[in-house]
């Protein structure tokens, strides 16, 4: 049976060039299409796909924003096709947790091995004997499961706001890490959001509030940023 696949993408010609490649293909897969992120988010959220081909430049809801819920809901490779060739946008696009990234205008070929690179990949992680090890991230006294996203901290089951919890994800992705306010308003609240310093401010305060004892983990750097640390 063909693997499903979901494509996120506005633009109905390169949509139709990319199933139309993918269906036909010696090795097909079954291709269903969104043409915004609203409509996206919704089929990801109904039904089971074994990979999601995601523009960035959506209409209704950008793919940066969906990515961010994909992470905390699925687990499930995500690529990028996108035009937005700035490092910055690739670096915010992986710091999320994209597993890929392809830049318009690009090889169908290239497109199709990589998504065949990808899902190989993913098979290989989910079958070792790490990986219900692996879906565990600690760091000193904080810890959150990957798939249910509880969090504990020194033990204890920790109540977090979505917001609270894509910050101290973000955190947790690269431990002793200066993240200035900016780059975390990126990562947590996009970067279309009209937001500013005291945002990223006021809910690491209640991110430290939450973690009680371990919230003291969450650094702050003096003109930088924050950083998590193991103690």
């Amino acid at each position: 049976m063909a693997e499903r696949i979901l494509l996120v993408e506005d633009d109905p010609q390169i949509a139709e060039v990319i199933r139309d490649y993918f269906t036909e293909h010696k090795e097909p897969y079954e291709v269903e299409h969104a043409a915004d992120g609203v409509t996206g988010m919704e089929m990801i959220r109904s039904r089971n796909y074994a990979l999601v081909l995601l523009d960035v430049m959506l209409p209704g809801r950008n793919g940066f924003s969906m990515l961010r819920e994909i992470r905390r809901t699925k687990d499930i490779p995500v690529i990028f096709i996108t035009a937005k060739v700035r490092e910055e946008d690739r670096l915010l696009g992986y710091e999320l947790g994209c597993d890929d990234y392809v830049c318009k205008p690009f090889s169908l070929a290239e497109l199709y091995a990589k998504v065949g690179a990808v899902l190989r990949r993913f098979k290989v992680a989910k079958q070792s004997p790490l990986a219900e090890e692996n879906h565990i991230m600690t760091c000193g006294a904080i810890s959150v499961d990957r798939h249910t996203l509880e969090v504990k901290a020194s033990g204890k089951v920790a109540e977090l706001s979505p917001k609270e919890l894509d910050l101290l994800l973000a955190l947790m992705n690269h431990p002793d890490w200066i993240y200035s306010r900016e780059k975390l308003l990126d990562i947590v609240w996009g970067a279309d959001y009209d937001g500013t310093d005291r945002t990223v401010d006021n809910h690491v305060k209640k991110l430290r509030k939450s973690l009680g004892d371990a919230g003291k983990q969450i650094k702050t750097v003096y003109t930088k940023g924050y950083k998590l640390t193991s103690e």
